[in-house]
């Protein structure tokens, strides 16, 4: 008792360091927030450099090491880091250069040189380049025009394209090569293992489980399997370069448009997961590795549609409930959090909900990495209330200088089952408010 009131309770255990889902940059604190404020208002007076200052100070992520700036009064270097590519610039009293190497082409290419000129339509901001042998991507502007504005969305476009693409060009073109990814941080063999297996598990027992179920009368609860797995992968597994590209492409397959039925799409789903449960080892291994980034690739939504998709997906699961699928039920919650995790940068406190969420349900790969979640145990179906009530606190207290209405009501979850849990934790999500003041 005189632990639990005066904080002497058991040492917690350290988790190891493993990131999970996709940046988002949408958890800056408030103290960045202003540097924002202060980045425009420099530029407005016309203290550019001091300007410069403020807005890499705006980007940068103390936890991710990101930015390095490098300034003397009115000239400097920086270099912004995002996925597999490095952006580096320079500024001067005149203009403000950045760019990034793509990849090496010893040999001129004309296929190469025409997709590269073909995509220069596509930019905004910057534009491909060859210098010779390296294929690059370049921004560049006035220094008495570079606003806060027009540096965070050219940096942001140079940065985002550059790092989807080069494995994309390399992968499809033989001519070219990979090049400057020496700052991409290589991850334990063990992690790699238990995200291997763990990755093949899931994609073994969803289909498996949707073959037992007739194919078009459950088209819509196989549906959601399909993308629950899909976006459990990414966010859990996080798999970069070819093998998230092959991800995604599934993805795509459900949320084409075009005349197909659902359960075609779902076929289509299957065989893309067919092919990626093919894959060895050696496969999959070099496209799990860790890296910082600078930018989200995905953009900030009002909390309102991530309310919308929990409240549509709450409504689709109540049949599953009833009628005693609750595997189906459950992915139909998690569908709910993980798509707008896939598809939105969420705050920072929302991602962290979501992660206590996912270590919910899949206890048995989190600790498998090294982690300690002792909130559910599945085989004796029991919760533990005292945890996670904890770990929510936790999350909350830690964000409320910058959302100081968000509260989270303890007294409305429900511990009888994983279903009725997952129900009520993404019920209570759509009562949160992240509001700034």
């Amino acid at each position: 008792m005189f632990d639990k009131l005066f904080g002497r309770g058991k040492k917690k255990p350290e988790n190891p360091e493993i990131p999970f889902g996709r940046y988002s940059d949408n958890n800056k604190t408030v103290e960045k927030v202003r540097r924002w404020t202060d980045a425009d208002n420099l530029f407005k007076q016309q203290s550019y450099y001091e300007s410069i200052d403020a807005f890499f100070d705006y980007l940068a992520d103390n936890k991710e090491g990101n930015v390095i700036l490098n300034r003397t009064n009115d000239s400097g270097t920086f270099q912004l880091f995002q996925g597999s590519k490095i952006v580096r610039g320079e500024f001067d009293k005149d203009s403000l250069k950045a760019e990034i190497t793509l990849a090496k082409m010893p040999q001129p290419n004309v296929p190469v040189m025409r997709r590269l000129l073909e995509m220069n339509f596509t930019l905004y901001y910057s534009r491909y380049a060859l210098d010779n042998d390296r294929l690059c991507m370049r921004f560049d502007s006035d220094i008495k025009t570079a606003n806060p504005n027009k540096l965070y969305y050219g940096l942001k476009e140079l940065a985002i394209k550059a790092d989807k693409l080069d494995d994309l060009l390399v992968q499809e073109f033989a001519a070219l090569q990979t090049v400057d990814t020496e700052h991409i941080i290589e991850i334990p063999q063990s992690e790699k293992d238990v995200k291997y297996d763990f990755m093949m598990l899931w994609i073994r027992e969803t289909l498996d489980y949707a073959a037992s179920l007739d194919a078009d009368k459950f088209s819509g609860g196989i549906a959601y399997l399909l993308l629950s797995l899909a976006f459990r992968i990414d966010y859990l597994i996080c798999p970069d370069g070819k093998l998230l590209n092959e991800l995604e492409k599934i993805v795509e397959i459900y949320y084409r448009k075009d005349e197909k039925q659902t359960m075609e799409r779902n076929q289509g789903m299957i065989e893309g997961y067919k092919k990626l449960l093919s894959k060895s080892k050696e496969e999959v291994h070099p496209y799990l590795f860790r890296s910082k980034h600078t930018f989200a690739i995905v953009v900030p939504q009002h909390h309102k549609t991530i309310v919308d998709a929990i409240n549509a997906a709450a409504q689709n699961a109540v049949w599953y409930q009833d009628n005693n699928y609750p595997l189906i039920a459950n992915n139909v919650m998690e569908y709910a959090l993980s798509f707008s995790q896939y598809s939105y940068s969420l705050p920072k406190a929302l991602s962290e909900l979501v992660l206590l969420f996912m270590q919910i349900n899949y206890r048995a790969y989190f600790e498998a990495l090294g982690f300690t979640v002792p909130y559910y145990d599945a085989a004796a179906n029991r919760f533990d209330p005292e945890a996670i009530r904890e770990r929510i606190e936790q999350i909350v207290e830690t964000w409320k200088a910058k959302y100081p209405k968000l509260q989270f009501r303890m007294d409305t979850l429900k511990f009888n089952s994983l279903v009725a849990f997952n129900s009520s934790f993404s019920t209570e999500i759509t009562f949160l408010n992240f509001d700034s003041n």
